[in-house]
């Protein structure tokens, strides 16, 4: 497949700035009507969890272009004898199930 790069000439104003505007106009007040929400899982998070309660990760994005990811913690650190992770389906309770049923977890990515 393809990628064709478009130059900025060829873009629309949508594509150029218009979908960051949309993206922020979205974005800012979801972000303020879900702030108690936000800090009331931070909270729990780390009374349940631990710190850090956010996770973060580096993933590619359009283009190859790496950006990172952020989401609520939803695992514990817990390592055998030897200092490796447990494998995941021990360290993610019923709490961190809830959190990914419910989605809860990706409310960081606003």
């Amino acid at each position: 497949m393809n990628m064709i790069k478009l130059s900025d000439k060829t873009q629309t104003f949508y594509q150029a700035r218009g979908k960051r505007w949309l993206d922020l106009a979205f974005a800012l007040p979801m972000l303020i009507l879900l702030s108690p929400l936000l800090a009331s899982l931070a909270i729990v998070i780390r009374w349940k969890l631990g710190s850090p309660v956010l996770f973060r990760q580096k993933r590619p994005g359009k283009l190859g272009r790496i950006f990172t990811i952020y989401k609520f913690r939803s695992m514990t650190d817990e390592t055998d004898s030897n200092g490796n992770p447990l494998p995941d389906d021990r360290r993610l309770g019923r709490f961190g199930q809830f959190l990914r049923a419910s989605s809860l977890d990706e409310l960081p990515e606003l």
